[in-house]
């Protein structure tokens, strides 16, 4: 596990004065921007107006594509990979959450290929280049702002994909805390949800060796969500906390935490199926998912990996694995659906058990998936009806 490479040439540009520069490094890259956004919230908070004047400044010609909704669909990268053909774009700018960034960069790597997105995030057509693209976050949660990583939706066929290519990477990357202030409870919720589920599913909660000084640093930054999470729900004005949990969602998925790692993200896999049939919001699908999860695979060889993150972060005294380990999962659940106010099932966000046949067919391709448990298609409805 200690072989690995990493390169993330992605610029960070953190902070309140941050977006002073933004004008001068997007108009750096050319001179015809495709501004992408979700719907009215960068107006409300009168970023949209900010950014508009600031690029004109710079003679900038600006061409919009709004609406992107959360799990953005194919459909709509479609469309932005025309604009970018029919007019020439330079640069991509997406100003927004995960699901508007994630956006983007689909269409960075469509614009320039004579395919659909769809192709490209099935890996039946690998891009050759991409448009660059420039984020500034708005929500914090993801983690896609410096990363090489994706998920798109194909709502016809009821799929939801997740994509990696070097060439997803941002160029630059603008993050002022002070931007999350207007972020609603729910989504605030979500997003630390998800960027927790970030650091447990695709990192912590791995069979085999692990090198000790990455497993300090996640638990530092579980800690962190944790406490600060708290915080931003009862103060959402507070820079500190904002400031903290979204530095700790770029660090959760940007990389530094997987070094060597291999192993498939099981809960997200399942979330991706879910919210492909229900839209469900990706960080309440990943609370509701992970404690099941957590529960149905606990035994006694994999229960010392919860017992050691329950002792790090949540200070559960008990010397027994298996006890630790449930005391854990209690902890996370008080801290998922009473701190921040989560649905605990599926079905109290109207999910049936119509689809989960199907989904747990997909999950595992027809076969298994690994991790701490290999798990079969009757493991992931076992999960699934203990999510309800």
């Amino acid at each position: 596990m200690y072989n690995f490479v990493l390169n993330i040439p992605t610029k960070i540009l953190f902070g309140s004065e941050s977006r002073k520069q933004l004008s001068s490094i997007v108009s750096s890259y050319g001179n015809k921007i495709l501004l992408v956004y979700g719907e009215e919230s960068i107006k409300k908070i009168g970023l949209y107006d900010e950014i508009i004047d600031s690029l004109k400044r710079q003679n900038a010609e600006i061409f919009e594509l709004n609406g992107v909704a959360s799990n953005p669909r194919h459909t709509k990268v479609d469309y932005g990979a025309k604009i970018c053909k029919e007019n020439g774009i330079d640069v991509i700018l997406a100003v927004g959450g995960g699901s508007v960034i994630d956006c983007a960069k689909a269409i960075s790597v469509t614009a320039n290929e004579d395919c659909g997105c769809w192709d490209i995030i099935t890996k039946k057509t690998p891009p050759h280049e991409a448009i660059p693209l420039i984020t500034v976050v708005t929500v914090a949660g993801t983690g896609t702002e410096m990363n090489n990583s994706c998920v798109i939706s194909n709502e016809s066929l009821k799929i939801k994909r997740g994509y990696s290519n070097d060439l997803l990477y941002p160029k630059v990357s603008f993050m002022d805390p002070v931007l999350t202030f207007s972020v609603s409870t729910f989504q605030t919720a979500c997003g630390c949800a998800d960027m927790l589920s970030h650091v447990l599913d695709t990192a912590y909660f791995m069979p085999g060796d692990r090198m000790d000084m990455l497993c300090v640093v996640m638990e530092s930054i579980s800690k962190i969500i944790i406490r600060y999470g708290y915080i931003a729900l009862r103060e959402p004005n507070n820079y500190t906390a904002r400031a903290n949990l979204m530095w700790a969602s770029t660090w959760a998925l940007n990389g530094i935490l997987k070094n060597g790692i291999r192993q498939p993200a099981v809960c997200h896999i399942i979330e991706h199926e879910i919210s492909a049939y229900y839209d469900v919001n990706h960080g309440l699908g990943m609370a509701i998912i992970l404690p099941k999860w957590m529960k149905y695979v606990l035994n006694s060889e994999n229960a010392c990996l919860f017992a050691q993150f329950g002792r790090a972060v949540f200070d559960i005294d008990s010397a027994n694995n298996i006890e630790c380990a449930e005391l854990t999962i209690k902890k996370l659940e008080e801290f998922l659906y009473e701190m921040l106010g989560l649905n605990s099932k599926l079905s109290e966000i109207g999910i049936t058990e119509d689809a989960f046949e199907e989904i747990a067919e997909n999950v595992c391709w027809g076969g298994s998936i690994g991790g701490i448990k290999e798990l079969v298609p009757q493991d992931i409805i076992n999960i699934l009806k203990m999510c309800m």
